[in-house]
């Protein structure tokens, strides 16, 4: 049975990753100008001579890879805060997380003027650990309520999207634009250097989420079934809501606020995998990834010449997910 179980596990992600591999290229050759998949290749194993090289390379890559990265970081982090809270509604934008981010960041874009895109996503992840804290300190009574964290984040975030306005507002003109594209959502003109800011707070803290899954696990069965596994439990959520916080912000300093992802991807894969986090947060990974990059598609080729923000269309589908669950709840209950 647990070989069966192992063989099925091994069959999903490679399908998923050779699935994500092929929209990649896909995505790659599909755009303003369309270019054969022939050239893609040819490109991706550095033997293509043609023009379209310098498209594929300098421009198209450095946003699949972007995509890649920040919907696999968002898709991570809401699984971590669905387990830890043990609730299926939970995500990075209903704790006030990406809303820390978010005004951070809109706060060093007001105060600064040619910063290095290295330090936006410490920016980012500052502000969401500093709001994680505010929200954790508030929650907590003999212990952290995961009902107090879900209510006190919601607070935090509309008190964050406030303050993120005024900033807005109270900031220079000619930046109103810039931010309001970059909270929209937006991956539009990611170059390398972004990859290069955002892809080691992937490569780190995915794995040891994934290293860390056994706590999650054990905190799935209940408070007083964790502590009687030997669970320290107050530690383990520190360090996972870290483990959360970092990918979130990381994700939201690089392309704004995207949502909905956080909610989407563990729902899904515990769907296809069951409800192991040693499996489930690989699967989500892979599948925030394949949904950020299709609605980067749909942003990109729907209203040409229009660029459309990638977070327009998951708010687009996250939203009415997010009610029927509500409503499915709420009918089960």
């Amino acid at each position: 049975m647990h070989k069966r179980k192992n063989q099925k596990a091994v069959i999903l992600i490679t399908g998923l990753s050779l699935a994500m591999l092929a929209l990649a290229i896909v995505c790659l050759s599909i755009g303003g100008m369309s270019i054969p998949l022939k050239e893609t290749i040819l490109s991706l194993i550095g033997k293509n001579e043609a023009a379209s090289d310098l498209i594929i390379m300098q421009f198209r890559l450095p946003r699949i890879l972007a995509a890649i990265l920040i919907g696999a970081a968002l898709a991570v982090a809401g699984a971590i805060l669905q387990g830890v809270i043990r609730n299926p509604l939970a995500s990075p934008d209903l704790l006030g997380v990406t809303g820390g981010a978010s005004v951070t960041v809109v706060a060093f874009m007001t105060l600064f003027t040619g910063y290095s895109v290295h330090w936006v996503p410490f920016i980012a992840v500052a502000g969401a650990i500093l709001t994680a804290s505010i929200n954790y300190a508030l929650a907590w009574k003999n212990g952290i309520s995961p009902f107090r964290l879900v209510l006190i984040g919601i607070g935090i975030s509309t008190a964050m999207g406030a303050l993120t306005m005024f900033l807005l507002i109270s900031g220079p003109a000619y930046l109103a634009a810039q931010v309001l594209n970059w909270m929209t959502g937006s991956i539009y003109g990611t170059s390398w250097k972004y990859i290069g800011a955002l892809w080691p707070w992937v490569a780190v803290f995915i794995p040891l989420s994934i290293l860390y899954a056994k706590e999650l696990n054990v905190q799935s069965l209940g408070e007083a079934t964790a502590i009687g596994l030997g669970s320290r439990l107050q530690i383990s959520r520190m360090v996972l809501l870290f483990y959360s916080v970092a990918l979130a912000g990381a994700a939201v300093g690089v392309a704004g606020m995207i949502s909905f992802i956080g909610l989407l991807a563990p729902h899904m894969a515990r769907r296809l995998i069951g409800n192991s986090y040693k499996l489930v947060i690989p699967v989500s990974a892979l599948l925030g990834a394949m949904i950020l990059l299709l609605a980067d598609l749909a942003g990109r080729m729907l209203f040409q010449p229009l660029d459309i923000p990638a977070g327009v269309f998951t708010a687009g589908v996250g939203a009415p997910f997010f009610m029927y669950l509500l409503f499915k709840r709420k009918a089960v209950g």
